[in-house]
């Protein structure tokens, strides 16, 4: 089997990187929000935020996702 990490499109708040490391390690995103936010405040704001922008830029967002709000058919 060939997981990939992308974002998340369906479960994000802000870019998705939580939803889509739930996503991929198949656990609810909730949990990895909930850590990523103790490990935000145990390091004193810094360590959990950087990393959490080096992720958003780092990690591709899903190319398999089709949109169910999209309603653009190709003619």
């Amino acid at each position: 089997m060939n997981k990939k990490l992308y974002k998340s499109r369906v479960n994000q708040m802000l870019s998705g990187v939580c939803g889509g490391i739930g996503e991929y390690f198949n656990t609810d995103p909730t949990l990895i929000r909930l850590l990523w936010v103790l490990i935000t405040i145990m390091s004193l704001g810094f360590g959990g935020l950087i990393a959490y922008i080096i992720c958003a830029i780092i990690i591709p967002e899903n190319p398999n996702y089709n949109n169910p709000y999209n309603n653009n058919e190709n003619q």
